[in-house]
């Protein structure tokens, strides 16, 4: 987990210092009669550094994720310098290999977010309530149905 958090948090503190200098340069990019060619008139422009702002933030929070984590858990393999390749062999977890709830996931954030973007409430809310059924249908999947396995 060391390697994956100082990689987010080096992209994060490259993002801010883009951001930063995004800023700076839209905001002297207006010629002196106060417009360019393109009809901008000068200032900040705010779409893109909020945007790069944002992800920075994004990146910051999934690197304090992986600190938080690296801290409490013993060192990988690979995050050793003397770490083996065989080190790290062996079961790495469970993958539902024919699971369907992944997809009704993904169409109902669509869903969501295109109620989101022609701000039809009631599309907005009704992909919500569906994400949190599919979510539900995926977390709950081996413990109901044709694939509950109970242990006698």
């Amino acid at each position: 987990m060391r390697t994956e958090y100082k990689i987010f948090l080096g992209v994060a503190v490259f993002l801010f210092g883009a951001a930063t200098v995004y800023g700076f340069y839209t905001a002297g990019s207006a010629n002196i009669s106060g417009t360019d060619a393109d009809g901008y008139q000068g200032g900040v422009e705010w779409v893109g550094t909020v945007a790069l702002i944002l992800s920075g933030l994004l990146c910051a929070m999934c690197g304090g994720f992986f600190w938080f984590v690296a801290r409490r858990i013993d060192l990988r393999p690979e995050d050793r310098e003397d770490g083996e390749i065989a080190e790290g062999a062996g079961e790495v977890g469970f993958f539902s290999p024919g699971s369907y709830w992944p997809f009704g996931i993904a169409l109902a954030a669509s869903v969501a977010g295109i109620g989101l973007v022609f701000w039809m409430w009631w599309l907005l809310a009704f992909g919500l309530i569906c994400v949190i059924f599919a979510s539900c249908g995926l977390l709950f999947e081996y413990y109901s149905g044709t694939r509950h396995t109970a242990e006698h």
